[in-house]
């Protein structure tokens, strides 16, 4: 019997015009925690897709083999039905059912021709609690955050016999206290005897959960990593992922210097109807020409709330007190478009629901924020969009064969530069980066560092809002902490520490 519980050999995995996987090779053992790695298009989801069914046999060559035995899965049952489980980044539950259900939905407890709902309950309620859900079993999906919904597709993955489970980016959307929940649960699985494959884009988390780490690189393994043979160094892994060195995960600018107030909010007071209570309380803030400026706090504290109403209230939120400036004029934003007008750009947080048009090209996302600029009477200048498209294209290196480039077929961290191109197009004066990074590699990310402190030297103002500690620290010029919907403290660069700024983010 093989110490390893899975093996894939040669793997050619093609899609029209590219060649996503290239005679991949992986091999991962028994009851460890294998993380996989790479850049966004290196073809880490395309593999996991390959070995769970989604990409059937037959359009593939190489084998897959599992306990010693070659597989041919041509559905994601065929792979359940072995014990081998994914779990997407996007969560595949069903809201308005309850945990229960969503725990046995699709491979439902039977009696005759009917669901036993009264062992479905018992058993759930078994499955929750091995995941460490101590709740109703009856309550609905929709009324638990993204952290515990994640433990849900745990115990769902657990109700079908696991024994590979494989975590897309779980940790993408949870703060720090849910990411180090599931990663505790992840080893407690592991004594369990389940194996796991985690693909991640956070190399701290790797770092500390991996007994092997593999890399890939535009479509073909680099290196397999033993953690326990010698330690494995986050720029080690980077070195791998990227092809060189980088020396520097933030890149720094060469000078800095600030201009006048660019935007500045004044006693910003604002309530959620929808919740019936006051969600920001006497919020003071500013960012100059020139500067980066960070905004943290933990999951909750207010910070997409603060952009969203700032950005003329798409969420509906009511301004109960508080003024706003822009280059010193006081401003009323009805509206995003009124936003827009006065110069003030939000890049949301959700590019795949709310920033962008994944059916459409990248020349119709690139120019959809400012046709008006584009449009001659009734009609718009196609000329002129195609010509703006590729210029920003070029301009931040958006990796596609051309703009007609259907989004859907772009990796997130090329997704993200595209969303990033439609608000550079409109030329705000001050942009709102609502985790600008989520979901991308370590390259991308170097790329989009590079990019905000272009922007910020060529004189626009950048508001930065990140879940991610170090980032914050690494690219602002100055911070503001939030906790509870106030502003509880304020630091330069040269000021800031992780230990402050966590002190002040649970700060009540």
């Amino acid at each position: 019997m093989s110490e390893y519980i899975l093996e894939m050999k040669n793997i050619v995995k093609e899609f029209p015009g590219v060649k996503a996987l290239n005679d991949v090779n992986f091999k991962v053992k028994k009851g460890e925690i294998h993380c996989l790695v790479g850049e966004n298009g290196a073809g880490k989801s395309t593999l996991m897709k390959v070995l769970s069914g989604v990409h059937p046999f037959g359009t593939y060559t190489g084998d897959i083999i599992y306990n010693d035995e070659v597989q041919q899965y041509k559905t994601i049952a065929d792979s359940e039905e072995k014990g081998i489980v994914i779990i997407y980044q996007e969560l595949a539950l069903i809201p308005e059912l309850s945990l229960y259900e969503n725990v046995y939905f699709g491979h439902e407890i039977m009696k005759g021709k009917n669901i036993d709902w009264n062992e479905t309950i018992v058993q759930g309620s078994e499955m929750l609690k091995k995941v460490g859900l101590d709740v109703d079993p009856s309550m609905k999906v929709k009324n638990l955050g993204v952290g515990k919904q994640q433990l849900v597709e745990i115990a769902k993955a657990l109700s079908k016999n696991v024994k590979v489970l494989i975590l897309d980016e779980p940790t993408a959307a949870l703060n720090e206290d849910d990411s180090q929940n599931l990663l505790n649960l992840i080893r407690e699985l592991k004594n369990q005897g389940v194996t796991s494959i985690m693909i991640s884009h956070k190399l701290r988390e790797i770092t500390a959960i991996a007994d092997t780490i593999t890399v890939l690189r535009d479509g073909a393994t680099i290196c397999s990593m033993d953690c326990h043979e010698h330690e494995v160094t986050e720029a080690e892994i980077i070195k791998h992922m990227v092809g060189r060195e980088m020396d520097n995960i933030y890149p720094k600018r060469e000078k800095k210097e600030y201009g006048d107030i660019a935007l500045e909010l004044k006693d910003w007071t604002v309530e959620d109807p929808a919740k019936g209570r006051e969600i920001l309380h006497h919020v003071n803030i500013n960012v100059r020409k020139g500067e980066i400026v960070g905004l943290q706090g933990l999951m909750g504290a207010g910070r997409t709330e603060l952009a969203l109403s700032v950005f003329g209230n798409p969420s509906g939120y009511k301004l109960t007190g508080g003024d706003v400036y822009v280059d010193g004029k006081q401003c009323h934003f009805k509206n995003p478009k009124a936003a827009i007008k006065e110069g003030v750009a939000y890049v949301t947080e959700d590019r795949k629901g709310n920033g962008l048009i994944l059916i459409q090209d990248i020349r119709y996302n690139t120019t959809i924020a400012n046709l008006e600029s584009l449009t001659e009477g009734l009609a718009i200048n196609q000329n002129e969009e195609i010509k703006v498209a590729n210029e920003y294209k070029d301009a931040i290196n958006i990796k596609a064969p051309s703009i007609e480039q259907k989004l859907s077929n772009l990796s997130g961290g090329n997704q993200q530069k595209v969303q990033l191109a439609k608000w550079m197009f409109v030329k705000p004066k001050v942009l709102i980066l609502d985790e600008p990074t989520r979901g991308i590699d370590v390259g991308a990310k170097f790329e989009i560092y590079t990019l905000m402190n272009k922007l910020v030297e060529q004189g626009m103002s950048i508001i930065m809002i990140s879940s991610e500690l170090p980032e914050v620290l690494g690219m602002s010029d100055r911070l503001y902490v939030m906790s509870e919907g106030r502003i509880t403290g304020e630091f330069t660069a040269e000021e800031a520490t992780e230990q402050k700024v966590m002190a002040m983010a649970v700060k009540s």
